[in-house]
């Protein structure tokens, strides 16, 4: 077998049966938990944004930026959709982008489609939403402020997924632990700031134009005053 690529996108054949597994019983749990919100919380002025923001998300993923050594990384797109959608309506979002991406593109496994939907989007949007929940709690109710914690989140946001990644490779006895976990944390921090990067942007354009589009923090008008917020939370 190959080397495992340094890529959170897990291809055929770098996952025992029992991780594969786990990893689509785990998935399909959170999806079908997320579709449940979905159909509850979801009304049909947000609509047009979910699907905006799967196409947005998947065409940014399509873009590759180099990174050191020869390597290359994209944006992932987690807590961008955990921001404008809350976590759960993000993981659908980021399961049917990754779903397209592995069935249409081979860009990833199917056999490992579970594991993927779940370090990408599932670990992903959960962090962000429920990170971005606890912290707003904590920090001065400006948008710059916001705007930095959601840099941040989006930075751990790609490296929980650069763990996960490398532990269940290293429990498929792919590559040990030690070997996997160094290279693909020090890659994906550089593609991290990335993630940052584009996440800030987007989220900062949002504010700017459709602050009521943010599911995460209230913000009322589109100036640089922030705006009331009710209680700080995450749609569900």
């Amino acid at each position: 077998m190959s080397a495992p690529p340094l890529a959170l996108h897990i291809p055929d054949g770098f996952l025992s049966g029992g991780v594969a597994a786990a990893g689509g019983v785990l998935a399909i749990a959170a999806v079908a938990y997320a579709l449940r919100v979905a159909d509850r919380d979801l009304d049909e002025a947000r609509v047009p944004l979910l699907g905006v923001l799967a196409a947005f998300i998947f065409a940014a993923q399509m873009l590759n930026f180099p990174v050191a050594g020869g390597t290359s990384g994209h944006f992932l797109g987690a807590t961008l959709a955990a921001v404008l959608l809350g976590p759960w309506i993000a993981c659908l979002v980021m399961a049917v982008v990754i779903a397209v991406q592995a069935f249409a593109f081979a860009d990833g496994g199917v056999s490992a489609l579970g594991a993927n939907v779940l370090n990408m989007g599932v670990l992903g949007a959960l962090l962000a939403g429920y990170a971005l929940k606890a912290g707003l709690r904590l920090l001065p109710d400006t948008r710059a402020a916001f705007l930095g914690l959601v840099g941040v989140v989006s930075w751990v946001a790609v490296m929980v997924g650069a763990a996960a990644t490398s532990v269940q490779l290293a429990i498929s006895d792919t590559v040990p632990l030690a070997t996997a976990l160094p290279p693909m944390l020090g890659v994906h921090a550089l593609i991290g700031i990335g993630e940052v990067v584009v996440t800030v942007a987007a989220v900062s354009a949002v504010l700017a134009s459709r602050p009521d589009l943010i599911a995460v923090g209230r913000f009322e008008a589109p100036d640089l005053a922030p705006g009331p917020r009710a209680e700080p939370g995450v749609a569900s």
